[in-house]
C-alpha cells in the first residue's frame, strides 16, 4: 500500500489534479448510473395495463396507474393521460414536451466526463513535459552523477502519463455507455407515447 503510494505521488505535482479527475469521474458515474437506473421500470406491463384500462374508457384509473408507477415513462404516459379531453394533436405536444424537458435532465453532467476524458490525458502529458525538464535540467547540472535522479525525472514523466491515460481509458466506455442508456430511454418515450396516441386514437374511432 506505502509503496503504491509512493509510486503514485512519485508523478509528481500533477499527480492532484490527475487524483481529483478521478475522483470526479467516480462520482458522476455513480451519480448518473443511479439517476437513469431509477427510470428503469417494467414499462411493458405498465403499457398493456394502460392500454385495458383506456379500451374500457376508464381514463381515471389509468392515470392512476401510471402516476403509480416508478420512472420517466409513466410520467410521460400520466402527462398525456391529463390531456386526454383534447385533441390528438395537443396530447402529443403534451408528451414531446416532456420528453423535451428531461433530455437535459438525463443528460446533466456527462459533459463533466467528456470534459475528463479529453483533459486528463493532457494534464498526463504536462507532467510528462515538466518531468522530462527536470530531468534534462539536471542532465545540464553538476549533479550528473547521481543516475537516480535523473531517472526520477523520467520516472515522474511516465507515471503522470500513464495516471492521465488510465483515467481516461476508464471514463470514457462510462460516458459511452450512459449517453447511449440516455438515448435508449428517449427512444422508448416516444415509442411508448406513440403507442398510446395509437390507443387513443382506437379508442375515440
Amino acid at each position: 500500500m506505502t509503496q503504491d503510494v509512493h509510486f503514485l505521488l512519485g508523478g509528481g505535482v500533477m499527480m492532484w489534479p490527475l487524483f481529483l479527475c478521478g475522483i470526479i469521474s467516480v462520482a458522476v458515474m455513480i451519480d448518473r448510473l443511479l439517476a437513469i437506473g431509477a427510470t428503469v421500470g417494467d414499462n411493458r406491463r405498465l403499457v398493456a395495463d394502460v392500454e385495458k384500462l383506456v379500451h374500457s374508457g376508464r381514463y381515471a384509473e389509468a392515470l392512476a396507474e401510471c402516476e403509480a408507477h416508478p420512472g420517466r415513462v409513466a410520467a410521460m404516459l400520466a402527462s398525456g393521460l391529463r390531456a386526454e379531453g383534447l385533441d390528438r394533436l395537443a396530447i402529443e405536444r403534451h408528451m414531446e414536451e416532456f420528453a423535451l424537458r428531461q433530455m437535459p435532465v438525463m443528460m446533466e453532467r456527462l459533459s463533466v466526463l467528456d470534459t475528463i476524458v479529453t483533459l486528463a490525458p493532457l494534464l498526463g502529458l504536462l507532467g510528462t513535459i515538466t518531468g522530462m525538464i527536470k530531468a534534462f535540467h539536471i542532465v545540464g547540472s553538476a549533479a550528473t552523477s547521481s543516475p537516480g535522479v535523473i531517472t526520477g525525472g523520467i520516472a515522474e514523466a511516465l507515471i503522470a502519463t500513464s495516471a492521465g491515460l488510465a483515467i481516461a481509458i476508464v471514463t470514457l466506455p462510462a460516458y459511452n455507455f450512459l449517453t447511449e442508456r440516455v438515448k435508449e430511454n428517449i427512444s422508448e418515450m416516444e415509442w411508448r407515447a406513440t403507442q398510446l396516441m395509437n390507443t387513443l386514437a382506437g379508442r375515440r374511432a
